[in-house]
């Protein structure tokens, strides 16, 4: 099978001449056909022509996901200004920076959302803010009907500028060109097996890549996207089943979720065939698979590499499968060399593709440096082989605590305390130690319903952990922070000792 990676803008094109009235996306379950997106995104990037931004500018969107979102990101897409997405969680000084960073020439903004963007731009010279929904003049923009006639940008031009999630620092401006981008897709086709006529359940933030590789898939695969504002536990099987959905797609804990959510008649009347995604639990899936009685078919991947490295396609639990046809992947120790099957070594990735690979961090070039080197992708994740070469996933390298003279995996430790019935979703990080090195401290946010007994989930961890990985601190949340694709923000966790379980404490009463 060959696979195109030479953009996607002209795929819209062809598209809504064809078949105007063929339906693109569902959004809450209103049809928005090709047609329509077409002449929203030919408006905008008209508009953007007309106020002076060429291509190669770049433009911030702080959007939660909307018909209107669509029109813009394809819109900027033709006239070949780079997208910078915001996650509409932003506030602040993380805010600040990213409008900082990325220099946009212009801010698309969310009405709700819109005093947050005044707020965080420069007193200087700030970019013009182009608001949507009440009081804003998006809708005006989108719907004036001008028309744009320029050629489709090349292949390697900048089509975004996606910032990564920052769970640890802060966060990196990955350049994603065009090129990456299609093959993104062509990677989602690859491993959700998806084929015409089937609708695929979007409730990941299109300012997320998770959500933004979607959006040429229903120009190569024939399919649809069911998309829908947000994420909600309570309400996803019945969103999908309103839908009509044949595929989900899971992230960041989301299997976990769902599985701790009050059994349902809708847990087997849904139509979903498959789960897709990054993350999942060897432990978890065969549990979701009964339960739900859909396929898991695991992936890996890094925004950096076109978003899809890897796939598992065999079903073997816990495995996140074998290369993408446009890339191959090797596992290096420290020194570069080649570990042997079995041991664990840093992911690294080729590509037999030019362009598949990212060209940089945006004004970053020591963060490039590091990760690029001879033309190949270091990603800092940790991974090994099986007997069959299917790589395994071990989790980040430096999302480990050195604890009693081990290293002691944050990946190992939350898998197993997420299994506590009583846990809906956990975190671990290091914290200072009164002797040694560190000391592990866990969060954890109980079920609905469900009341966490620190000392008692220290004891049940201490049955099934080694004594070094078992947390000395246990801290009770009600809610995590979180990235748009649902992972927990870790640096914003407390690192203090004296607002939680010490079980060291414990023991010496």
């Amino acid at each position: 099978m060959a696979f195109d990676d030479t953009g996607f803008v002209g795929l819209l094109r062809e598209h809504a001449l064809s078949h105007p009235d063929k339906t693109y996306a569902r959004f809450n379950g209103t049809p928005v056909s090709y047609g329509r997106i077409d002449l929203e995104a030919s408006a905008f990037a008209a508009h953007l022509r007309n106020e002076g931004i060429g291509a190669g500018a770049t433009v911030a969107v702080m959007m939660r996901n909307s018909v209107a979102a669509l029109g813009v990101v394809f819109g900027l897409a033709k006239a070949g200004v780079a997208w910078v997405p915001v996650n509409a969680q932003q506030r602040g000084e993380g805010l600040r920076y990213l409008l900082s960073h990325s220099k946009p020439r212009l801010v698309v903004v969310d009405a709700e959302l819109a005093p947050l963007v005044q707020e965080a731009l420069a007193d200087e010279s700030p970019p013009a803010i182009l608001v949507h929904g009440e009081g804003g003049t998006l809708d005006v923009v989108l719907t004036s009907g001008r028309v744009f006639d320029e050629a489709a940008p090349e292949a390697d031009a900048p089509f975004a500028i996606m910032y990564t999630s920052g769970t640890t620092g802060r966060p990196k401006g990955v350049i994603v060109s065009h090129r990456m981008l299609r093959l993104a897709a062509e990677g989602v086709g690859l491993v959700s097996a998806a084929k015409a006529g089937d609708a695929l359940f979007v409730w990941e933030p299109l300012y997320h890549i998770g959500g933004a590789q979607l959006l040429p898939l229903p120009m190569i695969r024939d399919v649809v996207l069911a998309m829908v504002d947000r994420f909600s536990a309570s309400r996803f099987w019945q969103q999908v089943r309103d839908e009509g959905a044949t595929h989900i797609h899971y992230l960041g804990g989301i299997l976990q979720i769902l599985l701790k959510q009050p059994p349902s008649e809708l847990d087997r009347s849904h139509g979903v065939r498959i789960a897709w995604g990054g993350g999942c639990p060897p432990d978890i899936w065969p549990q979701f698979q009964a339960r739900f009685g859909v396929e898991i078919r695991e992936c890996y991947g890094m925004t950096e590499a076109s978003s899809i490295t890897t796939s598992n396609d065999t079903g073997v639990v816990g495995a996140v499968g074998k290369p993408m046809p446009w890339f191959t992947v090797s596992l290096l120790d420290a020194a570069g060399q080649a570990v042997a099957q079995g041991e664990r070594g840093e992911i690294v990735v080729h590509t037999s593709k030019p362009g598949a690979i990212f060209p940089g961090y945006l004004d970053n070039p020591e963060a490039t440096a590091k990760a690029l080197r001879d033309g190949l992708l270091h990603t800092g994740d940790l991974g090994s082989f099986d007997t069959a070469g299917n790589l395994i996933f071990h989790g980040r390298m430096t999302d480990s605590v050195r604890c009693r003279g081990e290293n002691v995996s944050a990946w190992e430790v939350e898998h197993v305390a997420a299994e506590h019935e009583a846990v809906e979703d956990c975190a671990m990080i290091g914290v200072a130690a009164e002797i040694g090195e560190q000391e592990i401290k866990l969060f954890v946010k109980p079920r609905d319903g469900a009341t966490v007994d620190p000392a008692a989930l220290s004891a049940w961890l201490g049955q099934r952990l080694a004594p070094y990985q078992n947390p000395r601190y246990i801290a009770v949340v009600d809610a995590f922070e979180r990235t748009a694709s649902q992972r927990i923000m870790k640096h914003k966790l407390s690192p203090r000792r004296d607002d939680c379980f010490d079980r060291t404490a414990q023991q010496r009463h």
